[in-house]
């Protein structure tokens, strides 16, 4: 290794390589704000204008678009033509790129105005990326500091070898395409480049890089090969959670995990939620963690062994200890106390998760679901749809609760259950929950069922509407005492009817939650 390129904004573990690559022999070329970063831990530097004989301009956006460098970088010089055409026009080959990106997607991310955002497109960049990466025979190119220790031991060691340069450049063009999947994604959103997009709001097309960090152990069954990606850039989460103590996180935990963090954090009070099977077999809020476990674990004790746990707040010693018991799979938290990780690290297979509570998104959250051949888009469903607020539902039936607030802990729950979805709840607790059933009035039957006596005096919410009475008299059959559900019927007036003949009260949000 003889000559290598130097072009970075991100200078992380910059004065280290250099000074490795210096020790080594190499001849470092750079430019601008590099450059300077380089000469000041006094290393030896060409300034780039120096090799194209062409002064940086236009405030730095061109610096390396010149044939002096890409003809560098592009040159194989195991071509006897390559060889004379270089000499013949002066220019020395690099065997070594390093370069990252202007930060693009951190800018967008800051909320930028549009011109800011643009400015921070690189150009020159990207393009001495590709072109090392395609002469990857005979170039070397780093594209993120976490391969500068690789680079330094490469030039002290001989050079790199093809199965490196070969892997190298297999990084820097993911490196690329993820930088170009920002970029389009954001321009699409941005200028609406057609019709359909100006009225609707959703993009001609949508670009997106995924990176794996993990290869999991099977998918949902031991034959089904499974791995996590994370997209790079994207706020943290779930994917990207801490495992501070258990076996590996499994696809099947993740899903549940998931399903279980969006509930929890659908509610301010403390909440305890446990999920099994992506679908919760108990919800509860409480004064504290404790006791919103307690009454999410009485709401279905069979069915929360061996559940995924998520709570809102930072789990307790005195929560930890009520858990220690419970074989259970996953707890997923903002936090841990010593005290609670003292008492759950003795469970040896036992999973602990410390995810950051989740931002709010800025704009409309989307969610993506893969179908065959293509790709299903939405804007994620959240809670602050006007029907979502009990002070908006119409009150059709009956002498209306006192208190709306298990009926409105109810609604908030039943958004978190696969639809057909009936949601039975009592003192900031599910006591009932029956879902994913292709009718509702089974959805109703399972919920009384799971229920027992619980059901007399409890409250109910539907996450659609009753298509007939029958689901309704099921409830009121079984204690309900008032029911809140979004209405849009044919038959609303039937069952508008049956709660009135029931003396059920019965609230209509004119807001839907299917989950699906």
């Amino acid at each position: 290794m003889k000559r290598a390129l130097v072009s970075v904004y991100d200078k992380t573990g910059l004065a280290d390589l250099v000074g490795a690559l210096a020790a080594a022999g190499v001849e470092i070329v750079s430019t601008g704000s590099t450059a300077a970063a380089i000469a000041a831990t006094g290393t030896p530097v060409t300034p780039v204008e120096e090799v194209t004989g062409f002064p940086e301009c236009l405030d730095g956006r061109v610096k390396t678009l010149h044939p002096a460098v890409h003809a560098g970088l592009l040159a194989d010089t195991g071509r006897a033509a390559h060889a004379e055409q270089l000499a013949s026009l002066g220019i020395a080959a690099f065997d070594l790129l390093v370069s990252n990106l202007y930060p693009f997607e951190a800018t967008v991310a800051a909320g930028a105005a549009p011109a800011e955002c643009v400015e921070q497109i690189d150009i020159g960049g990207p393009a001495m990326v590709r072109a090392a990466a395609k002469n990857h025979a005979r170039v070397a190119v780093i594209t993120d500091p976490a391969q500068y220790q690789e680079a330094a031991d490469a030039a002290c060691g001989g050079g790199f070898t093809l199965e490196q340069r070969q892997r190298l450049a297999a990084a820097a063009y993911a490196a690329t395409a993820r930088y170009d999947a920002a970029v389009a994604s954001w321009f699409a959103a941005a200028y609406a480049p057609d019709d359909i997009a100006r009225e609707t709001g959703w993009p001609d097309a949508v670009y997106a890089a995924w990176t794996r960090r993990e290869v999991l152990r099977y998918g949902e069954n031991p034959h089904q090969g499974a791995a996590l990606y994370v997209r790079p850039g994207a706020p943290p989460g779930l994917a990207t959670a801490t495992q501070l103590h258990g076996k590996a996180m499994s696809y099947n935990n993740y899903g549940d995990a998931a399903a279980a963090w969006r509930t929890a954090f659908d509610f301010a009070e403390p909440c305890v939620a446990i999920v099994k099977h992506a679908n919760p077999c108990g919800i509860a809020i409480g004064a504290d963690l404790a006791e919103a476990h307690r009454k999410a674990h009485a709401s279905d004790p069979v069915s929360a062994y061996g559940g995924v746990i998520a709570v809102n707040g930072v789990v307790t010693a005195a929560m930890a200890a009520q858990v220690a018991d419970i074989f259970t799979e996953v707890i997923v938290a903002p936090g841990f106390e010593e005290g609670a990780l003292e008492l759950l690290t003795a469970k040896k297979n036992l999973r602990l998760l410390r995810c950051p509570a989740p931002a709010a998104a800025a704009g409309r959250a989307v969610e993506w679901r893969p179908v065959d051949g293509g790709l299903l888009m939405q804007t994620a469903d959240r809670l602050d749809a006007p029907g979502d607020d009990p002070a908006t539902w119409e009150l059709k039936a009956g002498p209306g609760a006192a208190g709306l607030a298990d009926l409105a802990f109810a609604w908030r729950a039943c958004r978190a259950a696969k639809s057909n979805a009936i949601v039975l709840a009592s003192g900031g607790a599910t006591v009932g929950i029956g879902m994913g059933q292709v009718n509702r009035v089974d959805a109703a039957r399972i919920a009384v069922a799971r229920s027992g006596q619980r059901s007399r005096g409890a409250v109910a919410a539907s996450d659609a509407f009753f298509p007939f009475p029958d689901g309704l008299r099921v409830l009121a059959d079984a204690g309900v005492r008032a029911i809140v559900e979004p209405g849009g019927s044919v038959r609303d007036g039937e069952v508008v009817a049956a709660a009135q003949a029931a003396g059920v009260s019965l609230y209509l949000t004119g807001t839907r939650h299917f989950f699906h």
